[in-house]
């Protein structure tokens, strides 16, 4: 990186320093930057430049390398701190041998690298969303194929964002944000009438209640489950859900949780007789982009085009 405080860093401008800074100590998205602003003395300007959408641009683009490194495995989660990453291996061996900047294309060249990434967007879109192949050049692109590329990759970017905040949640809270996220979906009447998170006490292995429709005909039942990534659920805990719905002599339910199902579970769901609806992280994530649940706009852009009939006689 430029040792020079009025030099607005690109994105991939932060990947040896934080690389490095990863080196040092575990490094957290919100202080890393920081850290790096202060050794590399950002001016004042540089620290406070935003984005149209007021993120510092700093901000932004560290937090793009740390993703990127992410999918590089350079980087990964820290098994006990929240939010926050240690170096792998990988990441040591590669800083050892690699001298000088950290480029894009460098990490393009790392064997599973651009794969980690199409993966990403495979479990973050259904095929309605999506998005052109990550790997369509300039000259192939329309713009409205790279500004639908680009907003794709926003999203996901937000979608991973969403699910590492949902692990750092109270298990309770995560409870009443499925309920609301239902609710914004169109379940149930008013919120204070349709929608309610069953005591902590005595749920029965029932997380959530929220009415089907307005007048309160029908009811589903919500089991949330607030897991890591690597702890998937399987068919056992569908089982005891069915289980949980019987007791209600309910037929359906959705359960929702924050890493994924065993094909097992998959399996067992869709040979009961109840309705139940599996839902998992990147498919939550996604749903809460959609409906605002735990997300804000910051920009909105105008796409015009020609009105032909305007200038027809």
């Amino acid at each position: 990186m430029q040792n020079n405080p009025e030099h607005l860093p690109t994105w991939d401008e932060f990947l040896r320093p934080l690389l490095e800074l990863a080196a040092e100590e575990p490094i957290m998205r919100r202080t890393a930057v920081q850290k790096i602003a202060d050794k590399y003395n950002f001016s004042e300007e540089v620290r406070s430049s935003r984005t149209k959408s007021g993120q510092p641009h700093i901000q932004n683009r560290a937090g793009w390398a740390m993703s990127a490194f992410v999918k590089a495995k350079f980087i990964e989660k820290h098994p006990t701190e929240k939010f926050t990453y240690q170096i792998t291996d990988k990441g040591r061996e590669y800083l050892k041998a690699h001298n000088g900047p950290i480029t894009d294309p460098d990490l393009k060249n790392l064997e599973g690298y651009e794969e980690a990434w199409e993966e990403a967007s495979r479990k973050r879109q259904n095929s309605k969303t999506d998005a052109p192949k990550p790997d369509n050049s300039l000259a192939q692109s329309t713009p409205d194929d790279l500004i639908d590329a680009a907003y794709s990759k926003l999203n996901r970017s937000l979608a991973e964002e969403l699910i590492e905040a949902m692990f750092a949640m109270d298990p309770y809270k995560f409870e009443q944000l499925v309920v609301d996220l239902l609710f914004n979906m169109g379940y149930g009447g008013s919120r204070s009438e349709a929608a309610q998170v069953t005591k902590k006490s005595n749920d029965e292995g029932i997380d959530g209640i929220i009415n089907e429709d307005r007048l309160g005909l029908d009811v589903i039942y919500i089991q949330a489950k607030r897991y890591q990534r690597e702890s998937t659920i399987g068919r056992k805990e569908i089982q005891s859900f069915v289980g949980a719905l019987a007791g209600k002599q309910a037929n359906k339910g959705v359960f929702i949780t924050t890493s994924g199902f065993k094909q097992t579970a998959i399996d067992y769901a869709e040979s009961i007789s109840q309705k139940v609806i599996l839902i998992d992280g990147p498919r939550l994530a996604a749903l809460m982009i959609e409906h605002n649940i735990g997300v804000s706009t910051v920009r909105t852009v105008e796409l015009k085009r020609l009105d032909s009939d305007y200038f027809e006689d």
